[in-house]
């Protein structure tokens, strides 16, 4: 970015070639930080949708849990030990943990 402001702020007369490293940032700018943050947004979305009872998961305080239903914008979670209900937004959760039964 220092580099493109340093080529920008050189005296006139480069013309369009002056320009070129500020366009050339634009789409460099957007692979490598729009466009994955666009995909994390939409897996995070898909993750939310895809969650259903039993599943475990952990809210993005660090509190984990076992969903036992799911409202409109909210869920219902048991908490071990002592089994405590808590009820939480969906947009706390941070991720779903899922375990194998191979294992």
């Amino acid at each position: 970015m220092a580099i493109a402001l340093a080529v920008y702020a050189a005296p006139a007369g480069g013309g369009i070639l002056g320009m070129l490293p500020i366009l050339l940032l634009i789409p460099i700018m957007y692979f490598a930080m729009i466009r994955p943050q666009q995909k994390r947004q939409k897996q995070w979305q898909q993750m939310l949708a895809d969650i259903k009872p039993g599943d475990r998961i952990t809210t993005s305080g660090g509190i984990r849990g076992t969903i036992l239903s799911i409202k409109d914008d909210g869920i219902i979670i048991k908490v071990a030990p002592d089994g405590i209900k808590m009820e939480i937004a969906k947009s706390a959760i941070g991720s779903v943990t899922t375990e194998d039964k191979a294992s």
